[in-house]
């Protein structure tokens, strides 16, 4: 069974970083292409940044240049650093595994990042 552990969450002032962490079990995770996404109040879940197994990346364009996602497959885990964050990346963020065979997704529970003075 699936397990992904998110930590990392908070609240952070504009010009701030966080760094999340998204920690999976019960996968060989280097089968699976992991995600970080978001939902703010009132909007729909977007995709914030991808990597593959292989360790390719994509970004949303709201984040490119701010925010790096990086895959340690040693430890299952996987991160989003964010930086230079403003109040507009307030949200509540879920990590996401994709199995790169069968497409299947699993999430783990939301962190609130909250942006604000």
């Amino acid at each position: 069974q699936v397990q992904l552990v998110v930590s990392g969450g908070g609240l952070v002032q504009p010009g701030g970083s966080l760094r999340l962490s998204c920690t999976a079990s019960g996968i060989i995770f280097s089968s699976y292409a992991m995600g970080w996404y978001r939902q703010a109040p009132g909007k729909q879940r977007e995709l914030v940044a991808a990597i593959t197994s292989g360790g390719s990346t994509n970004y949303a364009d709201s984040v490119k240049g701010r925010f790096t996602i990086s895959r340690d497959n040693a430890k299952n885990t996987v991160y989003l650093q964010m930086n230079s964050l403003k109040p507009e990346d307030t949200a509540v963020y879920y990590c996401n595994a994709k199995h790169i065979l069968t497409g299947t997704n699993s999430w783990g529970q939301g962190t609130q990042v909250t942006v604000s003075s």
